[in-house]
Order: structure tokens, then C-alpha cells, then sequence
């Protein structure tokens, strides 16, 4: 597995950059992301957890279940909990998300983490992983691990082809996490552009020359506790 870091100037349009715009050969801006049209999948997680498949060490203290009308995730280890439903064309996924802190045996402000556009090109099974971030190293996909490394960075990735290219990574308080508090993300793919947008402010925007147009949803994290509610999944037009 090879990383490598990608030069913002010919890979990122972020909120904090405009290094794009400064360069005549560098790829277009990412400004048109549709209009949002028809609601393709929701959940409020109210009842039984149905229609995902939950990676992670199974064993007394680590819970991955719906409590209290959210997606509970427990965990003293690495966890992704895909939705099963494969994903494609232009979309826009929205959720609330938080990490909890007061005093839980896993509580750890750390690795508020997603995944999307994910597929497997070596096996017909995505779902086949224990939980372990390294397992995951030859899928492609998007990548954001928001309050990572103890929260102490926020990255965005783009694997495949063997690499975690790293696109764009923030260590200031404003991009790192607050405990026990409700995150608005917004995640959209239009037109060979992704971005990802916290509380309404876009943090990172990527125009793709390669770009991953199907693939699924994971909710990620390593050692820590959070909830997620109010998943909604829209086409864009």
C-alpha cells in the first residue's frame, strides 16, 4: 500500500483555498452541484437496525444496534457500518452525527469517519472485512476521517489503485471535533465532482479525473462512541 499526497493546487477546490483559480491549467473549480431531486433512501433508525452490514470485533462491550432512535456505534476498536444498498449517479447524502463523551468505557473524541463511493475490484463481496482500517487499503473509495489520530488532524482521501492519496488535511480547533455535539454533513457527488459540507460550510471540494460514480456508504470509527440519525439519500439533477 503506497500513500501519497496529491499538491492542493492541482487536486483541491477547498473553502480555505483558492489555489485552483490562481493556475490556468488546473482542473475547474467544483461549482455546480444540481439541484436535489427525488429521495432515494432515509432512516430515522426507530426501529430494529435493518439494511446494513456492521464490521467490527463482536464481543461483550462493543455495540453497534439502533438505541433511543439512533445508529448506536460502541466500539473499543475499528468499525464501518455500510448501508447495503449499492449507490450511483448523482447524489446527495445528508446525516446528523455526533461524539459522545461523558464518561463511557469507549468514550474517546476521536474519528468521526466516513466512506463513500466504495466498491471492491478484487472480490464480488464488499462486506467481507473485520473492522481494521488497513483492511480496507485496496478498495476505492472517498474518504473523510474527521478528528483523527486522537483528534488531531481532519483528512480527505481518495483510495484506489493501491494508494491512499491524501487531497486535502486540516489541523486547526475549527476543523477538529467538539464532544457531545450534533454535526450537520451533507456529502455530494455531481458530475465528477465530491464535496463535504459541516454545518453547512464546505470543507472539502475535489473535482476527479478518475471519478468513483457508484459504490456504497460506510459510517466509520476507531475506539469511541457516536450516534448518527436523520440519514437521507437524494438524486441530484
Amino acid at each position: 500500500m503506497q500513500l501519497r499526497v496529491v499538491p492542493l493546487v492541482l487536486a483541491l477546490v477547498a473553502a480555505t483555498s483558492n489555489a485552483a483559480d490562481d493556475i490556468g491549467a488546473g482542473p475547474a473549480a467544483c461549482t455546480d452541484w444540481g439541484q436535489r431531486g427525488p429521495l432515494v433512501y432515509q432512516d430515522d433508525f426507530s426501529g430494529p437496525l435493518k439494511g446494513y452490514a456492521a464490521e467490527y470485533a463482536v464481543k461483550p462491550g462493543n455495540v453497534i444496534e439502533n438505541r433511543d432512535g439512533r445508529l448506536l456505534m460502541d466500539v473499543d476498536s475499528g468499525a464501518t457500518v455500510w448501508l447495503d444498498k449499492p449507490l450511483s449517479g448523482n447524489l446527495l447524502i445528508s446525516y446528523t452525527r455526533r461524539v459522545v463523551a461523558d464518561g463511557g468505557k469507549n468514550d474517546r473524541l476521536s474519528d468521526f469517519n466516513h466512506f463513500w463511493m466504495a466498491r471492491d475490484p478484487h472480490r464480488p463481496s464488499l462486506f467481507t472485512r473485520s473492522g481494521k482500517l488497513e483492511e480496507y487499503d485496496d478498495l476505492e473509495l472517498y474518504y473523510v476521517g474527521f478528528g483523527g489520530n486522537t483528534n488531531s488532524t481532519t483528512r480527505f482521501r481518495r483510495y484506489g489503485g493501491g494508494e491512499r492519496v491524501l487531497l486535502a488535511e486540516f489541523k486547526d480547533k475549527a476543523h477538529l471535533l467538539e464532544p457531545n455535539r450534533d454535526y450537520a454533513i451533507e456529502i455530494a457527488v455531481y458530475k465528477g465532482c465530491t464535496r463535504m459540507r459541516v454545518d453547512g460550510q464546505e470543507w472539502f471540494a475535489y473535482r476527479d479525473p478518475r471519478p468513483l460514480t457508484s459504490g456504497y456508504v460506510g459510517f466509520r470509527t476507531t475506539w469511541s462512541r457516536q450516534t448518527i440519525d436523520d440519514l437521507k439519500i437524494y438524486q441530484l439533477k
